[in-house]
């Protein structure tokens, strides 16, 4: 008859057993990404809302903090800069989401169904997207120039008189912005739904075939509802960016003209790195901060209820 085998004590046990040592050899691969996120994450947000509640020019150095409570809020809301800045990024994100995410959704279906060569058409929308923004919106300043760009000639071609003045006119520079963005950006979308289309089953097709569906018909039936959490997915991602954009507005119109085409990114910038502001600066940071998360949550909450 076997011995049968007693349960080591637990004064005895081994602490460092293999399933530990795994967990431990894991957690030090883990360190420099958790260290690194502390410090140029958490740090860099609890430090940025102390400065938000203190006056700093950043010159002065940290001695030169000084605490002023809700100070720069109440500045902030009394800011005419402030609330223009805001209106312009409502506006460009009115410009820049839903409506290149129905051109590039009609756009994805056609050179998904329709068209040969797909692959050319792919890499030709999406080339814009990888390409430097300084670059495309350099290109578009020449095509948008008031007198000598080709646009404005093809518009007195036709018959426009006093076609727009685009990027100088206080009018017509936001709108040419967006232009420029939702160009450079559709190639981007329009691949997600392509890669969303392909996880359309043909067979769903052929069945409205058989029942006699129009294209129009299976493309509000069908491919609209299916498409429904890439749709989603694109308009959060779209949403955050259009309140994040600064690149091109800086390089084209630097806000102007008459603050015109300022959002609150640049904003950010004008007041922390041209006028020293940091305090001012981080406070207009955490208001970007809590209107993303109220559209975000918004947006949320819309998807949840449908």
């Amino acid at each position: 008859m076997e011995a049968v085998q007693q349960p080591v004590p637990k004064s005895r046990r081994k602490f460092w057993t293999p399933k530990r040592k795994e967990a431990l050899i894991g957690w030090l691969f883990l360190a420099p990404e958790i260290v690194g996120m502390l410090l140029l994450n958490v740090f860099a947000l609890g430090f940025s809302l102390y400065l938000s509640l203190s006056d700093w020019d950043m010159l002065s150095g940290v001695q030169g903090i000084e605490f002023t409570g809700l100070d720069n809020f109440i500045k902030m809301f009394h800011d005419p800069t402030i609330m223009q800045a805001i209106k312009n990024n409502l506006i460009y994100m009115v410009l820049t989401v839903p409506i290149p995410i129905a051109i590039a959704l009609v756009l994805s279906v056609l050179i998904h169904n329709s068209v040969f060569f797909k692959s050319y058409f792919k890499v030709a929308f999406f080339i814009p997207y990888i390409s430097s923004i300084i670059a495309v919106a350099a290109v578009w300043s020449a095509l948008f120039h008031p007198s000598l760009g080709p646009i404005n000639q093809f518009l007195m071609d036709i018959g426009i008189s006093s076609p727009p003045k685009w990027l100088v006119d206080p009018k017509t520079s936001l709108l040419a912005i967006s232009i420029i963005s939702s160009w450079a950006g559709l190639g981007y979308t329009i691949i997600i739904y392509m890669a969303g289309l392909t996880n359309i089953s043909n067979e769903i097709y052929e069945a409205a075939d058989i029942d006699g569906a129009s294209s129009i018909k299976k493309f509000f039936a069908i491919t609209v509802p299916m498409l429904r959490p890439t749709t989603f997915f694109l308009l959060i991602t779209m949403l955050i960016g259009s309140f994040k954009v600064f690149d091109i507005i800086a390089f084209l119109t630097e806000g102007g003209p008459n603050n015109s085409s300022t959002v609150l990114v640049f904003r950010i910038y004008e007041e922390g790195f041209k006028y020293y502001n940091m305090g001012y600066a981080s406070a207009i940071s955490w208001l970007l901060f809590a209107i993303i998360g109220m559209i975000t949550a918004l947006t949320w909450k819309m998807r949840n209820e449908e």
